[in-house]
Order: structure tokens, then C-alpha cells, then sequence
């Protein structure tokens, strides 16, 4: 309580003053879409704020290493980008656009997150935050030392995985899944802790992956989520045309990044095989196993989902 009342106090002076400085905890490097777009951001807001807002972005998770969801909640950070996914807290709604197969294309992916965009901004309202914005990553693909043909060929695979979805997918497959920080994967795929990763091609680029890993099958297992959030008191300390500047930036972002993720995806790929990694599109017998793995996962997902998650799906499907 004491926290939230110094954090109170210090926003009320920020708006006598007139202006308002956030941080932002951007999760990805520097160089990464991602944390591009939230530099984009951070300058679009200056701009249509006439400089009252003012948002310094921290790549690489320099000013959260735990959960950002928390972080953003108790105001140890103004603001973050978080990996919908992967963010503790979210609950069940939260791990839908890490469900396998559900969007099969940049399209599809979108649509999904319009149908389930007011449930993550429930969710984020009780974590003391606003949604600003979020993009998709490019689809996950499945990194490895040979081409993936069949559900045969998971076995014997140790396979670092980012969610539950993931590692559930992984398993139900005949494979084993590996929970690991991203920053341990790539010292583990060097020692043989693993020997796989289910990630975006736009990951893989940045990992380095063609160094320790040789093919990249495209089996396209899903586009989850990264989103933007801001801490609710900060939100609310601010005027309305400071609050319709924000919005206006976030949805300009928002826009411009799900066209970026495309051309991410494609420079990524090349960028894998100029460096020797074999880069292979997913076979149809392939893809009919893991559509039998995936449809088994959304029925136990959907098992004990609520009312409104069950609509989230039932809409999508029309």
C-alpha cells in the first residue's frame, strides 16, 4: 500500500509539472522488430504529445528479468512488452494464440486477436494495466539437426519450448519438452541438453541458430503474441488529449508492425539459409499427424475453458 501511494504521489507531481516520463521494459534486444516497434512508439507518442510524454525504451529485459505482467502491475515499471504466451498470470486466455494450428496464416492470426483482443484487455485491467497494443511473431517453426517428414521423426528429440501449449504439443508428439530460459538455449543446444527448438524464424535469426542447429522445418505451429502494456495509475494520471495521443500511436504501431512481421519473417529466413541452414516447407503426411496432436490439445484446452474463452472460438470458427 505504501508502494502504490509513493507511486501516486510521484505521478501527481509528474502532472503538475506537465510532462511524464515512463520507461519501457522491451523483452527482445535492441535490433529485434519487436523492440523497434516500441522505440516507433515511444517517438510517435513525443511527437503527438508535443513532447509531454516522453517514453525511454530498455531493450533486452534490462529492467524486468522476472514477470513483466507483475512488474507493470506494482509500477516497478511504467510500462513493458511481454510475450502473451509465455506471461504468468494470463491465465487460459492468454495461451490462445500459442495453440497449435488455430491460425494458419498472418490473416488468420489477426482475426483471432480482434475476436480475443477485449479478453486480454479483461485480463490486463486486473493487473492494474491497459493493452496499448500487440503484433504476432512470425509462425513457429521447428528447429533441428534433420528435416522433420513425420510424427516418426520426434522421437528421441529434446525440444526447448516457450509455453505450456508448446511443451504439451512437443510431448503429445513422441518428443521431449525442454523449459529454458531463452537465454540458457543457446549454450544448451551446444552442450546437447537439447537438441531442438520450437520458435519464429525471426528467433532462430537472432539466436544464431545455424551455428549449433542445421534445418528449420516450417510446420507454421503457431503466431503468438507480444504485447504493450502500461501500468493503470500511470495511465490515469494522464490528460485525455495526452491519453488520445497514446492511442493513436499504439494503434499506428499496431498497423504498421503486423506488415513488418512479414517482411521480418521473409529477411529472416534468407538470412538462416545464407548461413547453411536448410530451410524446409512441412509435408502434407506431416501435417495431418500434428493436425490430430493439435485437435486432441484444443478439445483438453477447451475442456474447462469459461463461457467467454468457448465464445472466443465458437466466433472465430464462423
Amino acid at each position: 500500500m505504501l508502494k502504490k501511494c509513493l507511486i501516486i504521489a510521484s505521478l501527481a507531481s509528474m502532472v503538475f509539472a506537465g510532462n511524464v516520463k515512463m520507461n519501457l521494459n522491451a523483452r527482445q534486444g535492441a535490433d529485434n522488430f519487436h523492440t523497434v516497434g516500441a522505440e516507433k512508439f515511444a517517438s510517435l507518442v513525443k511527437k503527438y504529445t508535443e513532447g509531454t510524454v516522453e517514453i525511454t525504451v530498455y531493450p533486452g529485459s534490462s529492467l524486468v528479468k522476472g514477470n513483466p505482467l507483475k512488474a507493470v502491475k506494482d509500477g516497478t515499471v511504467a510500462m513493458a512488452d511481454m510475450f502473451i504466451p509465455f506471461t504468468a498470470g494470463g491465465g487460459k486466455v492468454f495461451g490462445i494464440s500459442a495453440l497449435p494450428f488455430i491460425a494458419q496464416s498472418y490473416d488468420d492470426a489477426y482475426k483471432l486477436y480482434q475476436i480475443s483482443k477485449p479478453a486480454y484487455e479483461k485480463t490486463a485491467r486486473r493487473w492494474n494495466q491497459k493493452l496499448l497494443y500487440s503484433v504476432t511473431w512470425p509462425p513457429s517453426g521447428f528447429y533441428g539437426n534433420k528435416k522433420l517428414e513425420s510424427l516418426a521423426d520426434f522421437d528421441g528429440v529434446k525440444t526447448r519450448t516457450y509455453d505450456k501449449n508448446s511443451a504439451n504439443f512437443v510431448n503429445g508428439a513422441g518428443g521431449n519438452a525442454v523449459a529454458l530460459p531463452w537465454g540458457e538455449v543457446y549454450s544448451a543446444l551446444r552442450t546437447g541438453l537439447v537438441n531442438s527448438v520450437i520458435t519464429s524464424s525471426s528467433s532462430g535469426k537472432d539466436g544464431k541458430f545455424w551455428e549449433v542447429l542445421t534445418d528449420f522445418t516450417k510446420i507454421s505451429y503457431a503466431y503468438p503474441l507480444q504485447a504493450v502494456t502500461v501500468n493503470l495509475d500511470y495511465w490515469n494520471s494522464l490528460s485525455s488529449s495526452q491519453k488520445d495521443a497514446m492511442l493513436k500511436a499504439a494503434a499506428e504501431v499496431e498497423k504498421s508492425q503486423w506488415e513488418a512481421v512479414k517482411v521480418e519473417d521473409k529477411d529472416a529466413l534468407d538470412t538462416m539459409a545464407k548461413n547453411g541452414m536448410h530451410i524446409w516447407e512441412v509435408t502434407p503426411k506431416l501435417k495431418e499427424e500434428l493436425s490430430k496432436v493439435a485437435d486432441k490439445m484444443l478439445n483438453e484446452y477447451l475442456k474447462d475453458a469459461n463461457k467467454d474463452t468457448k465464445k472466443i472460438f465458437e466466433e472465430y470458427r464462423k
